[in-house]
């Protein structure tokens, strides 16, 4: 479901006249608010050993529970890229970022809650201080190194994670 299809009433005056426009804002007939629909930011982090592996995780929660994923998730309201990629990290792996290279981003359409939120995900090329800290928490089930490889992007359970895996390792090449 598009989340302006949930969205029945206008915030500011609770008139019922709320109403789609273009696909990504509603506007209220009564007083006039506008509310545009734009993407969540969302981070994800290649993290790469000296053994020329990837750190992965296995999704613990929905969606895709059980698929293989790269670390991150969606930045908090007044964090950088780069603060919410080492806050993402460090909740799901206990590792500290000691650097995030920008790398590009995708746009992307994330499932959650019966609705289709538009995300636009921000990819980073981290390196870590000590790879000993490493230990799955938060909604990872489990971290694993792949060989680069090694990596089948089929397993990963979200579309953009597929896209930003396959543009990475052109990357590389």
């Amino acid at each position: 479901m598009h989340p302006l299809d949930r969205f029945k009433f206008c915030p500011v005056c609770g008139s019922p006249l709320f109403n789609i426009q273009d696909g990504k804002s509603k506007k209220c007939e009564r007083c006039g608010f506008e509310y545009f629909l734009n993407p969540s930011a969302s981070t994800a982090a290649f993290i790469i050993n000296k053994r020329n592996e990837i750190l992965v995780e296995r999704r613990g929660r929905e969606p895709n529970k059980g698929t293989l994923d790269l670390p991150g998730g969606f930045t908090d309201i007044g964090e950088t890229g780069e603060e919410g990629i080492a806050r993402e990290v460090k909740e799901e792996t206990g590792l500290e970022i000691t650097s995030a290279q920008y790398l590009f981003n995708l746009p992307n359409v994330y499932h959650y809650s019966g609705l289709d939120i538009p995300t636009l995900d921000f990819f980073f090329k981290c390196t870590v201080s000590n790879w000993k800290n490493a230990k799955a928490a938060d909604d990872a089930a489990e971290l694993i190194w792949i060989p680069l490889d090694d990596i089948h992007t089929k397993e990963f359970g979200l579309q953009s994670i597929r896209k930003g895996l396959r543009k990475f390792m052109t990357l590389l090449k």
